[in-house]
């Protein structure tokens, strides 16, 4: 379960989430510094990341937001960073995440940029520096730290939150006069009526998201009712289910399949965005579920022709944010532990924070540090800010929630029970006890 866990986290959160809102996969020798310094300097910090800076040229913002980050470690600290990048090309049938974990453990890096089951494995093993004394951890978000913290040290913090939503053609509810939804009861009405006017497929899927649903209505109440530690420690200790927290999910999901709202064979095999973005531009499905920064890239919904809206996913709680968490970590016995600290306290500092998130207009970590959203992300943003969301990472959870959840979604699409679904939730969470 693991290996497959690392190759949907690789996919899902950096190969799509954050090469459009935080990295970039590039080419050329993964072990090669890509950047040097105009004069030598003494002091290297290695970074291991998806990201490439070999072409100066290349038309990624959320690289060059990253790296004016970067120049403003260097320039105070008298540092180089040096770039040491993953492709697929090098690596082969390696995921991302299974080489960071190799690289961690064998001490090859200074810092990484860490996708949650890694942050999780690599926290518990002890292989990550604790960062909760970096002064800029002062200003986190509480959702930041409670998403990254192992064992009570906070293991690794992001330069962005990434909140996933449901993306909605407003002109396409209006048309049928319907309101948004809020719960999953309002939200099967309106595919109702959309079926019922001659939609199709209401709701555009593919095999990495659908489980934001699940995770929306299985943990509302765990986020949101004021009993979060308790919850957790409970599940941690196996005197409650996660199977009992997912079933209501994957129940609601079977319905939306049953009742034809979501085609669960060309979910299975569509790749996010590729496989329902077509439709979703073209007017056809009135309904998508993506990431943040999807509604600012004009390679995915940054500019479709109709009023759009990002909203939460439905659930008891009325409209939820689904929020999964990266972050960049620090070698617990890297060559450069103390240099790589002094980096990264630069890196999620206020000031280039602001210019990140001004940069990739997307979700500070940084409770300090506020960005003007396009009007398609207010109704999302505006829950975010009422501290209203449900996490989809929690390295504080034994069970890995993310990955795990999703291949499990996987495994209804395919034509698995409920049933059989929440025994490989209880299976999971027997494995954790052990």
């Amino acid at each position: 379960m693991r290996k497959e866990n690392n190759k949907k986290i690789a996919v899902v959160c950096l190969a799509l989430a954050l090469m459009a809102s935080s990295a970039a996969c590039g080419n050329g020798n993964s072990d090669k510094v890509m950047v040097k310094s105009e004069k030598d300097k003494e002091k290297v910090v290695n970074l291991f990341s998806p990201m490439e800076k070999t072409d100066p040229d290349a038309g990624n913002i959320a690289r060059a937001a990253t790296d004016l980050t970067v120049i403003m470690a260097e320039e105070q600290l008298g540092v180089t960073v040096a770039y040491r990048t993953y492709t697929a090309q090098d690596y082969k049938d390696k995921t991302y995440d299974d080489v960071t974990l190799e690289r961690a453990r064998n001490n090859m890096d200074d810092m990484y940029l860490l996708n949650p089951d890694t942050i999780m494995a690599l926290g518990e093993e002890g292989a990550l520096k604790d960062l909760s004394g970096l002064k800029s951890a002062e200003n986190l978000r509480d959702v930041v730290k409670a998403a990254n913290i192992v064992d009570g040290k906070l293991v690794a913090i992001p330069q962005e939150v990434v909140a996933y939503g449901l993306f909605i053609n407003k002109d396409m509810f209006d048309k049928y006069e319907l309101s948004l939804p809020e719960t999953p009861e309002e939200f099967l009405e309106c595919c109702r009526v959309f079926k019922e006017n001659g939609i199709e497929t209401p709701i555009g899927a593919n095999r990495w998201w659908l489980e934001t649903f699940v995770l929306a209505q299985a943990y509302a109440d765990l986020y949101n009712g004021g009993n979060t530690e308790a919850e957790i420690a409970a599940l941690n200790s196996g005197e409650k289910k996660y199977s009992d927290y997912m079933r209501p999910g994957f129940e609601f999901l079977q319905e939306l399949i049953d009742r034809g709202y979501v085609d669960a064979q060309k979910a299975l095999v569509s790749e996010a965005i590729e496989g329902e973005g077509e439709d979703f531009l073209a007017q056809k499905t009135p309904i998508v579920m993506a990431y943040w920064g999807a509604a600012n890239a004009e390679t995915a919904y940054g500019k479709p022709d109709f009023n759009m809206l990002v909203i939460g996913f439905p659930s008891k709680r009325g409209q939820m944010p689904v929020m999964p968490m990266t972050g960049f970590g620090i070698g617990a016995n890297a060559e450069n532990a103390e240099d790589a600290m002094q980096v990264l306290d630069i890196l999620v500092s206020d000031e280039a924070l602001q210019v990140y998130a001004e940069t990739n207009k997307v979700i500070s970590p940084s409770k300090n540090v506020e960005v003007e959203c396009i009007p398609a992300l207010k109704p999302l943003n505006d829950r975010i800010e009422e501290n209203v969301y449900v996490l989809g990472s929690n390295a504080g959870m034994k069970v890995e929630q993310w990955g795990n959840t999703c291949l499990i979604v996987r495994d209804l699409l395919d034509g698995a029970s409920v049933d059989e679904c929440m025994a490989k939730f209880d299976q999971l969470q027997a494995e954790s006890l052990q």
